[in-house]
């Protein structure tokens, strides 16, 4: 059991919790009003076996990394529950089972390429070479971790014979949401563990910067999110445009303050940022399932 519960950590649980809450909405807003739930769960499995896999290559590739981070230092690889030779093995079944998956039981090849890209990206533009390079690794980084919607996009419109358009406007839209959302949750996170970082010589924006600029950084990308975020509108009724609202005041004032609280000297508490950050994401994609399935004329559809 306990060597099994160590394959499962090596997965990175609760990030590809995060991961999967954003394909369900890209699904369910891909073919309004209609829910296939099969195909839902099918693509869900098989896009936890790709980032499954993606995760565990990270883990073998940051193996050193992991070594000298507090943070870091209970996974599997390093307190020597598995050799790094088990796991890239099991990375590897991982990413096979979920390509096959995806392409032949899911009928979507498209979303087997995006998984087979993101575990490309993710492993060898992120992991070895941005990450240990740039204080700009999350942001581009960050890219691998968009990828899942586009994968359930592809899933349903690959599914859907009734010949309406596929929209794909719209998984842009969230793929971009993530992709500006990621920056200032990674550098909050960032902030709380500046020392492991800058032990494992990673360069985060924290340890190249002051706290001033990397919250400064860190309020720029919450309104460039906020702001993307309202793109969708169109597309939606008015249930998501007042989650949208909501939610996107919330995190901006929250990262306002974190900002404020900085300049002014103060002992701040980054880690309030990250974990609202967190529940900033879900509402947003909670408010936009909620608004598919229920199919309501969209915005623009009264003008």
């Amino acid at each position: 059991m306990e060597t099994v519960k160590a394959y499962f950590a090596l997965t990175k649980p609760r990030v590809i919790e995060l991961l999967l809450v954003a394909a369900i909405p890209a699904m369910l807003q891909a073919d309004r009003g209609s829910v296939n739930v099969w195909l839902i769960l099918a693509t869900l499995l098989g896009g936890w076996m790709g980032a499954g896999a993606a995760n565990t290559f990270n883990m073998v590739a940051d193996y050193d990394i992991d070594q000298k981070m507090g943070r870091t230092r209970a996974r599997p690889l390093v307190r020597a529950k598995i050799t790094k030779t088990r796991a890239a093995v099991f990375a590897w079944v991982l990413l096979i089972a979920s390509v096959l998956w995806l392409g032949i039981l899911c009928n979507s090849w498209l979303a087997a390429a995006f998984i087979i890209f993101t575990n490309f990206f993710y492993i060898f533009v992120y992991t070895k070479w941005l990450k240990r390079r740039t204080w700009q690794n999350v942001i581009w980084g960050g890219a691998a971790g968009c990828m899942p919607v586009l994968v359930g996009w592809a899933v349903i419109r690959d599914n859907v014979t009734d010949g309406s358009p596929d929209r794909w406007w719209q998984a842009v839209v969230m793929f971009l949401i993530i992709f500006f959302w990621t920056p200032p949750h990674t550098w909050a996170l960032a902030m709380k563990y500046r020392e492991d970082y800058a032990r494992a010589e990673v360069p985060m924006l924290p340890v190249v910067a002051s706290q001033e600029e990397t919250t400064r950084q860190i309020v720029l990308y919450s309104w460039w999110t906020v702001i993307v975020s309202l793109a969708l509108v169109p597309a939606t009724s008015w249930i998501y445009l007042i989650v949208a609202l909501v939610s996107g005041i919330a995190f901006l004032v929250m990262a306002t303050r974190l900002h404020q609280g900085v300049r002014r000297g103060e002992q701040v508490k980054p880690l309030k940022l990250f974990i609202l950050s967190n529940n900033y994401l879900a509402a947003l994609f909670l408010g936009l399932s909620v608004d598919a399935v229920l199919g309501l004329p969209t915005i623009a559809s009264y003008f």
